[in-house]
């Protein structure tokens, strides 16, 4: 017991302090850094039937759901996060199918495992491009059920962010707060959200394994969010980022060509938080006008911008 007592007493400060702050995340419940999450094989379009919509379990509060190639060359994936209160969609999908009794499903499902406990929806949307918000007429008139608007003052005004794009909004699903983090330059309104619980960031179409698209005229926008992005991931540990598509293979820097109808040795879902640096640095040093730039698990691609 005498040695047991010294051996604690001759601890360093900086384990004191580690092993004081992992008790703390056990606690608060939230996932150890280390793997990514696991997924079992996604629909890829390479069967010759496949369902509308696959659904994954990230841990009891967390889905993934993902809309097949077949319905939308997109394949998007759409996130539902479960608070105590409320749950969270993120985006709706691309059309093509009826995605609301999937999402009904997996809520009625969680439902029935915790007392059949009332929870608000919020429809939500990593930015406003129409393969996002596909979904969103068919709740409309869904009850108990809010929809955010599409536009950069109706994002900032549902998540309480008063300086866009420089604050980070803060919103509460009942025991599980989550992080708004403005990320402009894809789209006007992006955004990604931080979910300390789970140590993942939903990242739309910002960062994913696949063709980062970005309008010429918006690309000093869109570097400046990658920079906000390194210095949030420097305080913030983030385990994977989970983005909103698949468009690279497992061979590194390739991609698939555009709207192909299925993803036969598709990459992984999951990007490591190393992600958030290496994107820094691709937008710092590119050229302007910028080009394309293929790094091993994105690539950035400069476009033209559309016409108003």
């Amino acid at each position: 017991m005498k040695r047991a007592i010294l051996l604690r007493a001759n601890l360093s400060a900086g384990l004191r302090a580690g092993a004081l702050t992992a008790f703390a995340l056990l606690l608060a419940g939230a996932a150890p850094l280390g793997t990514a999450p696991r997924f079992a094989h996604w629909i890829d379009g390479t069967a010759s039937a496949e369902p509308e919509a696959q659904v994954q379990q990230i841990d009891d509060d967390t889905f993934v759901i993902r809309q097949s190639v077949k319905t939308n060359f997109e394949a998007p994936f759409l996130y539902l996060l479960f608070g105590t209160d409320r749950v969270l969609l993120i985006d709706s999908g691309a059309g093509g199918l009826k995605i609301r009794p999937t999402v009904d499903r997996v809520i009625a499902d969680w439902r029935a495992s915790h007392q059949q406990r009332p929870v608000q929806l919020i429809v939500a949307h990593s930015h406003s491009h129409g393969d996002h918000h596909g979904g969103d007429d068919e709740f409309r008139d869904r009850s108990n059920t809010e929809l955010v608007g599409l536009q950069p003052q109706q994002v900032a005004a549902f998540f309480g962010i008063r300086d866009w794009p420089n604050a980070i909004g803060r919103y509460d699903l009942g025991h599980r707060m989550l992080d708004i983090v403005p990320t402009p330059g894809h789209e006007p309104a992006h955004i990604m959200i931080y979910d300390a619980r789970t140590r993942l960031m939903f990242s739309g179409d910002m960062l994913y394994p696949g063709r980062l698209y970005v309008p010429r005229d918006r690309f000093d926008v869109f570097r400046a969010s990658a920079v906000r992005l390194a210095g949030f991931a420097k305080t913030h540990p983030v385990r994977a980022l989970l983005g909103a598509h698949i468009e690279m293979t497992t061979t590194p820097g390739k991609d698939y060509p555009m709207e192909a109808p299925a993803h036969p040795s598709e990459h992984g879902l999951a990007l490591p938080p190393s992600a958030f640096n290496e994107l820094k640095k691709a937008t710092a040093k590119a050229k302007s006008p910028a080009e394309i730039d293929r790094h091993a698990v994105f690539i950035v691609y400069p476009v033209e911008p559309k016409p108003a």
